[in-house]
């Protein structure tokens, strides 16, 4: 570097990429500079330079000098590899030295630089100290298989504080998926957390009680917080609730606060009823996973909400994008960046994510094809919110209605034998459980012994409310009996006919390619049996 380059690069004054001082006196304070460098955009640390007058004054530089520098320099950590340039001030009696040293800025997935043990970044011309929460996340962004929250050992958390039912539905899902082997569901619990890597040095981490947790007192963050309100602002409640558990707790919460107060329609396509959200159901169910697994947890205060007005839903999560994403491209086609990737990971194996960054576009054309506005995204720097835009119903409903009159008389004959046959299983639910089992046998579906549970109470009481189903059994809540319900209407064997006062429960199932209630496939087994007898005789 030559005195015309040093005139030139400091002729505007100190910038976010310059710092003056007037000699190295100043050593101590100028390492925070260099620290504050290495962590932000680089930049040149210029001793013999008043700050002020930006008037060239040099120093005499002794070998005492460059040891003081260089032991300054090793105040850095990790150890940079820096060389400073002497100078010479023209016209200088005593051979004074101007020392100029450039310090490279930050490195994507690079430790946070320290001087003395403390962080330092630029904001503007000023140094500051780092706040924690960004000394924080640049140090798992540098490692997260090592310093990621999730990857943290869970402080006195033992197996007996998790779920093994949610434990082993994960890995049945995951079977049933074909990510997972069939032969772990005889594995223990230890050998299925180890195989998930949510164990280290055979302690469970903070994403083993994220995904599985049942006793969460000392993790707050743990909750979701719901609220319908009336109008398009938050001002007036209708409803307000908050919710405790672990992942699959809180996502199966979520789910049915959004059945309870999103208006239903439905469509008749041949024989089968299809029945909607005004949102559709898989891309919330798409965003309301990807802001439980991907949000912030390292701060317990911090909660996901969901918030219904009249004209839309929105999801909001701690946190924000990984680059390079932001609001503006995370619709185009991007690779997969999970925050928080052993939560991630178990998700994956257990078909909740894909795991290929190709959930927001499948959420966009679930969106489109049900004529449904794409959801929007935008983001404050700490927080994440998706926005569901709710449409109109009505015309479709009133098309619905139309529909169900005109339905077709074969239809309306095979109804009329299969409500004989309803008449006669309903006094025996061995009979009926053993007709569901045998029939989700042959089409290789797994349901859990709650959603069977449901399958068979409705068809021995069709007409029966939601809530004298939960006043039923005192074991069961109000939020996992609509969340099952929910995802027994997703599978297509339950359906809703009619009104709240005068509808009833369908449960379906599909045999041979068609739907056919329960009683319809008894009605089918019985004719089939005095065939065979006939034909026999």
């Amino acid at each position: 570097m030559t005195i015309k380059e040093i005139e030139q690069l400091i002729a505007k004054g100190e910038t976010q990429t310059l710092e003056l001082k007037k000699s190295t006196g100043e050593l101590k304070d100028a390492m925070h500079t260099a620290c504050a460098f290495l962590n932000s955009d680089g930049g040149w640390l210029i001793f013999g330079v008043t700050p002020d007058s930006l008037h060239i004054v040099g120093q005499q530089v002794t070998d005492n000098t460059r040891r003081e520098i260089a032991q300054a320099l090793a105040s850095l950590e990790p150890a940079v590899d820096v060389s400073a340039e002497y100078v010479d001030v023209p016209g200088s009696k005593a051979g004074y030295q101007i020392v100029a040293i450039h310090f490279e800025g930050r490195k994507d997935n690079h430790v946070p630089y320290t001087c003395n043990g403390r962080p330092y970044y630029k904001v503007e011309s000023t140094t500051r100290q780092m706040p924690r929460e960004m000394y924080d996340e640049r140090l798992r962004d540098s490692n997260p298989s090592k310093f990621a929250w999730d990857a943290q050992v869970a402080d006195g958390v033992t197996i007996s504080d998790l779920s093994e039912d949610r434990i082993r539905n994960a890995v049945r899902a995951g079977v049933k998926g074909g990510r997972i082997n069939a032969s772990a569901e005889d594995d223990s619990l230890e050998v299925l957390l180890d195989k998930f890597k949510l164990l280290r040095d055979g302690k469970l981490t903070n994403a083993a009680v994220v995904l599985f947790g049942k006793q969460l007192y000392d993790f707050p963050q743990m909750m979701i917080r719901m609220a319908y309100f009336r109008g398009k602002e938050k001002m007036v409640f209708i409803d307000n609730k908050q919710e405790e558990g672990n992942f699959f707790d809180l996502l199966d919460a979520g789910m049915a606060f959004c059945f309870r107060h999103l208006s239903l329609s439905g469509e008749v396509k041949g024989l089968q009823r299809e029945e909607h959200l005004e949102i559709p159901v898989e891309a919330l169910r798409e965003a309301l996973t990807n802001a439980l697994c991907h949000r912030r947890y390292e701060d317990p205060r911090t909660t996901v909400t969901l918030a219904i007005f009249d004209d839309r839903l929105e999801i909001t999560n701690p946190g924000h994008f990984p680059n390079p994403l932001t609001p503006e491209n995370i619709k185009e086609p991007h690779g997969s960046y999970p925050y928080n990737l052993r939560i991630a990971q178990v998700l994956y194996f257990s078909k909740y994510l894909e795991g290929w960054g190709t959930g927001i576009r499948r959420m966009i054309d679930i969106c489109r094809e049900e004529g449904v506005p794409e959801p929007e995204y935008k983001s404050d720097g700490y927080t994440v919110t998706v926005t569901f835009w709710k449409t109109t119903q009505k015309a479709s409903q009133k098309d619905d209605l139309t529909s169900q009159n005109d339905g077709d008389t074969t239809q309306k004959t095979m109804q009329k034998n299969a409500d004989t046959i309803q008449k006669t299983i309903q006094k025996n639910a061995d009979t009926i459980q053993n007709t569901i089992q045998k029939e989700l046998a042959a089409r290789d579906i797994a349901i859990t012994e709650l959603q069977l549970d449901i399958l068979i109470y409705f068809t021995l009481h069709p007409q029966a409310t939601r809530r004298e189903y939960i006043d039923s059994d005192n074991n069961i809540s109000e939020g996992g009996t609509i969340s099952n319900i929910a995802r027994l209407q997703e599978l297509g064997l339950l359906r809703r006919e009619g009104g709240r006062k005068n509808g009833r429960w369908v449960v379906m199932l599909d045999i041979d390619n068609e739907n056919r209630t329960v009683a319809e496939v008894e009605l089918k087994r019985k004719l089939e049996q005095q065939k065979n007898k006939e034909e026999e005789a």
